[in-house]
């Protein structure tokens, strides 16, 4: 009750039933943040990929992340106002599938990354994502 009404007082959030359409939108605010940071500075990137020497982390690599990051965002923005159509809520959920998929192999086969927070929060990020998603699937595309 007191969420809705919440939800009520910024109508230029999504509209659709549930939070997975906030949750997207969220996800997607903080990647455009993440993509800025990227674009700004090497200082938290280099936090979390501790496996390497700090100089192998370069800006041209810093920027590469930055356009993936923002690429997502916007897959992840759009499905957050679009959570019903079939597409749009696949490509999202590859977008997680993607970034776990990056962050779980840069921890346990590249070794360039070490378990700490700047590593743990996409992993979390990602697995809650994937298995809302999932288990929301019909739900919200109605097959």
């Amino acid at each position: 009750m007191a969420s809705q009404l919440f939800f009520d007082a910024f109508p230029a959030l999504p509209n659709a039933e549930g939070l997975l359409p906030k949750w997207q939108l969220i996800v997607a605010t903080m990647a455009v943040f993440n993509t800025l940071q990227n674009f700004a500075t090497l200082k938290l990137t280099r936090k979390l990929y501790t496996g390497v020497p700090p100089t192998s982390i370069t800006a041209l690599q810093a920027r590469t992340f930055a356009v993936w990051t923002l690429t997502s965002a916007v897959v992840r923005g759009y499905a957050a106002y679009n959570i019903h159509n079939k597409t749009i809520y696949d490509m999202a959920l590859f977008t997680y599938l993607i970034a776990f998929g990056h962050f779980t192999s840069e921890l346990f086969i590249f070794r360039t990354a070490k378990i700490n927070v700047p590593v743990l929060s996409p992993v979390i990020v990602s697995t809650v994502s994937l298995v809302w998603m999932f288990q929301q699937y019909e739900f919200y595309v109605k097959l």
